[in-house]
């Protein structure tokens, strides 16, 4: 990209999107008000459709999102997180299980690795669940994280928010299992549930203290193998590096998720967690965290997205690209000249 772009095809280019989003506004707003609707009513291919337009990010996404975004909320969200072959899977599939037998209906979003190829989900097409298919009260998504780092999708959040406006009232969060980058969760989720498993290396040290402080509730899964003491012990010395909890010191569950044994206790421990931020505002200090960190990555999205609408395209952003790497453009006065120029 060299030189300026004239200032006539930008006015053009922006009139020209605001007439069509003009044109569009009212057919948009009416599909979506349907969608949504029919989603709330329980029809679960309302609610998938749903899922892949806030997922694909498409034209229709944010009206989704806007007119979900008052009936979300009210749900429990749990973080599953811990390592790779901790048993994450099988533990949210006993939790589904128990809700759905208590009645309460669950939403289960289950973050899986992306191909570097194909840019799908590695393990999006295994079989999870087969029990719960053709259960109304359930549903689950399974998303490739598309380069999202920290353990999450991208449009995780969205997706979450999306299954709380259907009226799911447990939503369950499986993160990749990358270890200690994987922090994003302790944002999105209410309750974030860290699993530990005996045996894998040097137990809690090999995950470190990154991952550890952003236990509200330890699991450690597998208990019925050897090591599971030492696992247990070490999590209660590395508790003094947590960061600060206030009055709730996280307890250590143990499981065995193969056959379901721990699971009512870590259901009940969650209960007993969940109402504990429902005193003295700690749910709201939470959910603040988690909206202040949201809305500016929204503002980041929506700038980049209004950059690009205005002619920093691909091929444009590739020619900066190669004039900083051969040193022909400074980048920290070229991006600010582009902002000014774009805005």
């Amino acid at each position: 990209m060299n030189g300026r772009w004239p200032e006539e095809v930008l006015l053009k280019r922006e009139n020209k999107l605001r007439t069509k989003a003009d044109e569009d506004a009212d057919v948009i707003t009416t599909g979506v008000a349907q969608l949504v609707e029919r989603m709330r009513a329980g029809d679960i291919r309302s609610l998938a459709r749903a899922v892949s337009l806030v997922e694909d990010d498409g034209l229709l996404a944010p009206q989704i999102l806007s007119r979900c975004f008052s009936y979300a909320g009210e749900a429990i969200r749990v973080g599953v997180t811990g390592a790779p072959g901790a048993g994450k899977s099988t533990l949210v599939d006993q939790l589904a299980r128990n809700y759905r037998a208590h009645e309460a209906t669950v939403g289960v979003v289950a973050v899986d690795p992306t191909s570097p190829f194909t840019g799908g989900a590695i393990l999006g097409d295994r079989i999870r669940m087969q029990a719960n298919e053709h259960d109304p009260g359930f549903y689950m998504r399974s998303m490739a994280t598309r380069g999202g780092l920290g353990g999450l999708a991208r449009a995780t959040a969205d997706v979450v928010q999306v299954l709380e406006a259907s009226g799911k009232q447990r939503i369950l969060i499986e993160t990749v299992g990358v270890g200690q980058d994987e922090v994003d969760i302790v944002r999105l989720a209410d309750v974030t549930v860290v699993v530990l498993v005996p045996g894998m290396g040097d137990d809690v040290q090999s995950i470190k203290a990154g991952i550890m402080e952003i236990a509200d509730i330890f699991v450690v899964n597998k208990s019925d193998r050897e090591g599971a003491d030492r696992v247990e012990k070490e999590v209660r010395a590395l508790q003094s590096l947590a960061s600060d909890h206030e009055s709730w010191i996280p307890p250590i569950v143990r499981t065995v998720a193969n056959t379901g044994l721990g699971i009512p206790e870590l259901i009940k421990t969650i209960d007993e967690f969940w109402s504990w931020l429902g005193k003295e505002d700690r749910l709201l200090r939470r959910r603040e965290g988690y909206w202040r960190e949201r809305v500016t990555e929204m503002i980041r999205l929506e700038a980049l997205k209004r950059v690009r609408k205005r002619g920093l395209d691909e091929d444009a952003l590739e020619t900066i690209i190669q004039q900083v790497a051969r040193k022909e453009q400074d980048p920290y006065q070229l991006v600010p000249e582009l902002i000014n120029r774009l805005f």
